[in-house]
This record gives C-alpha cells, structure tokens and sequence, in this order.
C-alpha cells in the first residue's frame, strides 16, 4: 500500500517555493512511472506540469493539484523547518502540508494503489502543476492545452486543494466566484497648496470615484453564491510635500463576483463610473482591468452525489456544497469538464507552522479511494 503520509513528508522536503519545482515533480514522475502511469512532462515557460495517465477506456476519471507553495517567510518562527516535514502530535508540519502537498499525496496514493488493486474498467488521469501559487498561466493551463492537443480528455475531475474550513468532510467546493481587479490613475496638473486654482488636482476625483464603488451594493446572492464583494486593496499617492497638489494618484480595487455578472458587465460599469468623476473634476482617469477567474458552477447532480456519498461514508459528516473562498485551477479544468474541489482542514494554510492531521491524510486517501471506486462501478 502506498503511504499518503509518507509521500507528503517527502514532497513537503522539496523546496517547491513557486515558480521552483524543487525535485517535486520528479518525484511524483518516477513514482508513477514506476507503478503502470504513462507519464508526460508538459513544461512551459519556465513551470514543471505532470501528466500522467492509467488506462485507455473510457470514463475518465482526473485528479488535479500543484505542488508549488508559497515562501516559507521568517524562518524563526517556524517551529520545525518549513522544508523538514516533521511528525509531532499527531500533525505533519512544514510549508504545503495543507495547501497541498498532503492533497497530492492522498490522490496519488489512492490512484496508485486503487487500479494496483482492482483495475478499473476506465482511465485515471492525473494533472499535477507547479504553478498554481504563482501567475497561473504556465501551469494548468498548459496541461489542459497540451491535452487538447492530444486528444486527452477527462470526464469529470475532481481537484484536492484543502475545502474544510475546520472540521474533516464539512465541505465541497462546486464553484468559485469570478475574480478581478481594476487598476485607476488619475491624473492632473501638479501645484502649489496655497493656490489651488492654479493646480488639477486628481485626488478629490479619485476619493469620489472610490466612495461610489465602495457604496454600490452588487447584488443580493445568487442560487449557488453570495453577494458578490468589491475590496478597496491600495491608494497611493507618494507625495511627501504637505504643500503639494499631486500630479497624479492611483488606487487598486478587487471584486469577487457571482454568476449575476461578467467580467464585460463589470468593466464597462468601472469605466463609466471612473469617467463621471473625471468628468466632474476635469481631470483624467485611467482604467487597466484584469481578470483572473470568471464565476463557475458545477451543478448538483450524480457526480457531486458520488463525492458527497464517499466523505459521508469515510468520515460520518455530510458535506455541504458550496462556492466560497478564492479562485483555484478548478476555474480553468470548469471549461474542460464538470469540476469539484474536496480536501482537507484549510486552517493553517500559507500561514507560520503550517501543517495538517495525519490521520486526516490517511482519511482523506480513504475517501478518494472509496470514490474511485464508486464512480468506475456506478450503473
């Protein structure tokens, strides 16, 4: 039987700090080579991605996760080296053990040892990138690219990033909400505190501009989402001269949208809202938007039946379905396939001495063999 607490230690000693694969990838390569998966390096820009399949049959089943993490940060406060992947009271410590390597490592060993065991009447895939944590563009996207262009393709996936906000089972994520960000400047002419008749100040335009966003309620929730949320992140002047009227000034919002708008809706109100308020100050304003992830839903239906099915049996807590948190590779695999996020307690996730429950490892391989399981056997 392959070991998911085992395998975790070992991914978590790969210094797999974004974009670097720190021997990661390598590992998961000949592990699975090693055990029947045809394995594919599909690298792109700099990012190491795995592919690696089991079977030719049909239906498909894919697994999707990254073993890029974020910095460890101040070394001292870490209680154990954040690249050790020490056991202590029960819990695996280190940089990736909740955000995922230990997700990695469950649904690998489960595949490993699920079509070892009893061979499925079907086809595993798995899709493993190191760029998640990073710019996102080089590293699922490139497997699903290289996938089309091959003619892979999965019937349903299920990615293992960590969903439970602090009990095992208590959450499936069928969804995320959109994300995106818009970038102003404004912009005028430079003067004189004491004469401010002689300046254009772009300050009053972008404080109006910002408390009409800020005020503006986008909509009451959807079926699947909540309302959707519009962040002031940063204003930034860089004026050190209290006598100064600045030339220009910039500000940064972020928005997570529901289903009751798209990234066009949203641009095109920001635009009309940042040119009202530098029409109303004769000033300029200047709109950059960008957009990392649109909102998606997985519909309820068999599919999250069969993962609700297998936590409940594994772990005795129904899961509820829901659509909250930020955005995930599940937002690119959604035009791929239906798509549904489970893992473990995302509590300590990014933070100082990060780290996970083994028995939840364990447990979470369990309820990913179980569902294997009943989704190659279902009638």
């Amino acid at each position: 039987m392959t070991d998911p607490v085992a395998l975790t230690a070992e991914l978590i000693r790969c210094p797999s700090v974004t974009p670097a694969e720190g021997g990661a990838i390598a590992l998961l390569e000949a592990l699975l080579g090693g055990t029947g998966f045809v394995t594919n390096r599909v690298d792109r820009g700099g990012i190491a991605n795995l592919f690696a399949r089991w079977g030719d049959a049909a239906p498909v089943f894919g697994f999707n996760g990254h073993t890029d993490v974020v910095p460890p940060g101040d070394l001292q406060a870490w209680k154990h080296d954040p690249f050790e992947g020490v056991i202590e009271n029960g819990a695996i410590h280190g940089r990736g053990a909740a955000d995922m390597k230990s997700g990695v490592a469950a649904f690998v060993a489960a595949a490993i040892d699920f079509v070892t065991l009893s061979p499925p009447d079907g086809s595993l895939i798995l899709t493993i990138t190191g760029d998640e944590e990073g710019d996102g563009v080089d590293g699922t996207l490139a497997l699903l690219d290289w996938m089309a262009e091959t003619g892979q393709r999965m019937d349903h996936c299920l990615v293992g990033e960590p969903t439970c906000p602090s009990v095992m089972g208590e959450m499936v994520k069928i969804g995320r909400r959109g994300s995106l960000t818009a970038h102003f400047t404004a912009y005028g002419a430079q003067g004189h505190a004491a004469y401010p008749e002689r300046a254009r100040n772009p300050l009053p335009a972008l404080v109006r501009l910002l408390d009409r966003l800020a005020a503006r309620r986008l909509d009451k929730g959807t079926g699947h989402f909540d309302p959707s949320t519009l962040a002031l992140t940063t204003i930034d002047t860089g004026n050190p001269a209290s006598n100064v009227i600045p030339a220009e000034a910039r500000a940064t919002v972020n928005i997570r949208f529901n289903d009751a708008h798209t990234p066009a809706s949203l641009s095109e109100w920001l635009e009309k809202e940042a040119d009202l308020a530098a029409a109303e100050f004769r000033v300029g304003i200047a709109t950059r938007i960008s957009v990392s992830g649109e909102s998606f839903v997985t519909e309820p239906g068999p599919f999250t039946d069969l993962v609700v099915g297998a936590i409940e049996a594994e772990t005795g807590v129904r899961p509820t379905l829901s659509t909250s948190g930020g955005t995930s590779d599940a937002r690119f695999v959604k035009d791929h396939c239906p798509v549904v996020e489970f893992g473990l307690v995302g509590a300590t996730m990014h933070q100082v001495n990060e780290r996970v429950e083994v028995a939840h490892i364990e447990q979470l391989k369990a309820i990913y063999t179980r569902l294997l399981r009943d989704y190659f056997t279902r009638k």
